[in-house]
């Protein structure tokens, strides 16, 4: 089952590779997976089929790691030797041998893939990448048709998942193939809702806030009514991170968004192609409103500079009122207010809308890169006979089950006093994120299950299932109702179409207009430049090459797109 870290800000997603295969030498002495050395767990087909749920004698496949910072061990064990490695053998007879592995930090992972692709060394058969890397991967030519090995060896609860949201295989789809399998995530896990100072609402009589207008409101009330108490103004409506992008988790893409278009996103237009919001008309009415909040001191002067943890610290130092970000966002970027303000309370709403009830707030697809599979494999069964029991078995554990408790007893979980826990700091020794030593970056996940979950929490207080008995002491009161948030908005949620990498012009051009951007959009709302800079800007980017980008992912779409 699913561990606490997991949902705790989009970097505890981290990259966790797979890969499974089978050397020459180990094939060869053990029937691994590789060549198909005869072996008595091999079909008539020259499949190899598992005996009671296990291959014996055990089959041999190889994967290259890049194990997140967060990853930890016990017991002396280490990426090449620990418990979910030793259960794999015991369990299913696949015995996993990483050929090389690395401390993910700085992109050392992805680094090394690509050294180790022009170098033409020697690949694992099947790894996880994700990015700029997975498209390289695909150009090598080196790895098999993913998504055809999918459809004949997934279990029905893994295929069932994956129909959740079919546009996921689409950032590896080549020529009618797809060359990666979308390692699953949860569904709206992402999405923005608005967290709000409660006491400071009540404080100063201010409502709950269901449009832009009434969220204006709220903003003056938090820069100009003094809600902390100290005499002075300093304190601010809104704690933005507007240093990368206008769009994301933690920013007021939805403001734009309540006036029909969504900057640094490629969406649907109405004649069905895709186009780039950053460029669209609306946007500059969203421009307009942002540039007028910060005329009015309702956004921090400093806020162009501010990341995520940048902004989420000021929110949790007592000097903004409110903040967008996920429904977990109590825990980061924000902290524990409560050390800085003992009598902070927070209540969270769904995003403000338009005067009419337009809406449009950023999401993401339910995965996080992929699985390559490797032209020399012979037997991706076998990885597949894993990943399977993972979905049947992990992902919505039943009870009783080995899994019902977490990955491993001493481990993740224990028995103390009689009771399980989950915490780590009181699991005897110490305890690790088993999960981070998977074939399956954060195990086995089924898009939909989390937010239900919580939903279900909030509403009735009463888990029925190991799952949500595990969610039920994991999460905190403010993140289910807050999930319940995400749930009733999820209409607005938009999820940029173009999944590709970069194009060719983007490679070229993407980083100039990319600061075009970000720095037209600053001085816009900063007000050093004037509201009209916004069409120069759409003018300069159209010439610049973002017409050519334009073309360029559409061709990619229709290549992809679902019929």
């Amino acid at each position: 089952m699913q561990q606490p870290g997991l949902r705790k800000k989009q970097l505890l997603l981290l990259a966790v590779t797979l890969a499974v295969t089978a050397t020459a030498a180990g094939c060869s002495k053990s029937g691994g997976a590789g060549e198909g050395a005869a072996s008595p767990s091999a079909t008539a087909g020259g499949e190899l089929k598992p005996t009671n749920g296990k291959f014996d004698p055990p089959v041999t496949i190889t994967t290259v790691r890049g194990m997140p910072a967060a990853a930890t061990y016990k017991n002396g064990e280490t990426a090449d030797n620990n418990v979910h490695y030793k259960w794999a053998k015991d369990k299913l007879g696949i015995e996993i041998k990483n050929l090389w592995s690395v401390v993910d930090t700085n992109a050392a992972y992805g680094n090394k893939l690509k050294l180790a692709l022009s170098a033409n060394e020697e690949l694992p058969d099947i790894l996880y990448a994700e990015g700029q890397v997975a498209q390289l991967l695909i150009e090598s030519g080196k790895f098999q048709d993913a998504g055809a090995l999918f459809d004949k060896y997934a279990s029905e609860t893994w295929k069932n998942a994956m129909k959740e949201d079919p546009s996921v295989w689409n950032e590896y789809a080549r020529g009618g193939k797809r060359y990666g399998i979308p390692m699953l995530d949860y569904d709206y896990n992402n999405d923005p809702v608005l967290w709000v100072r409660e006491d400071w609402a009540q404080k100063l009589n201010v409502l709950a806030p269901k449009t832009l207008d009434d969220y204006e409101k709220l903003l003056d009330a938090f820069t100009n009514g003094d809600p902390d108490g100290n005499g002075k103004k300093d304190t601010y409506g809104v704690a933005p991170a507007f240093k990368a992008t206008y769009n994301d988790s933690f920013n007021l893409g939805w403001v734009f968004g309540a006036y029909g278009a969504l900057p640094n996103t490629w969406t649907k237009a109405a004649d069905g192609t895709l186009a780039y919001g950053s460029v669209q008309p609306q946007i500059k009415q969203g421009l307009a409103k942002l540039r007028d909040w910060a005329a009015k001191g309702y956004i921090p002067t400093e806020a162009g500079l501010w990341d995520a943890g940048k902004a989420g610290a000021f929110m949790a130092a007592g000097k903004a009122g409110t903040f967008s970000g996920p429904y977990w966002s109590e825990a980061w970027p924000m902290g524990d207010m409560s050390k800085n303000d003992p009598n902070a309370k927070f209540v969270t709403y769904p995003l403000p809308t338009g005067s009419d009830g337009k809406s449009m707030h950023f999401s993401t697809h339910p995965y996080k890169g992929g699985v390559f599979i490797n032209k020399t494999m012979k037997h991706p069964e076998v990885f597949f006979a894993y990943a399977n029991y993972l979905f049947d078995n992990e992902a919505d554990p039943k009870a009783g089950s080995e899994f019902e408790n977490g990955w491993a007893k001493g481990y993740d979980w224990d028995l103390v006093d009689g009771k399980v826990t989950t915490d780590l700091t009181k699991i005897p020794g110490g305890g690790v994120r088993v999960f981070f030593y998977s074939l399956l970056p954060q195990g086995a996940r089924i898009p939909s299950q989390n937010v239900k979950a919580l939903v279900k929490l909030a509403q009735t207080g009463k888990p029925e299932t190991p799952y949500e008995s595990y969610w039920n002491t994991l999460a905190p009161d403010i993140e289910k109702k807050s999930a319940t948030n995400v749930w009733n908005q999820k209409q607005f949620a938009v999820r940029g179409e173009f999944t590709a990498g970069t194009t060719a012009t983007m490679q070229e051009k993407g980083d100039y207009l990319n600061k075009l951007e970000m720095e037209t959009f600053g001085a816009i709302i900063a007000g050093s430049k004037p509201l009209d800079e916004f069409d120069k800007f759409v003018q300069t980017w159209k010439a610049q090459g973002g017409d050519k980008i334009t073309q360029e992912v559409n061709e990619w779409y229709k290549s992809v797109a679902q019929k």
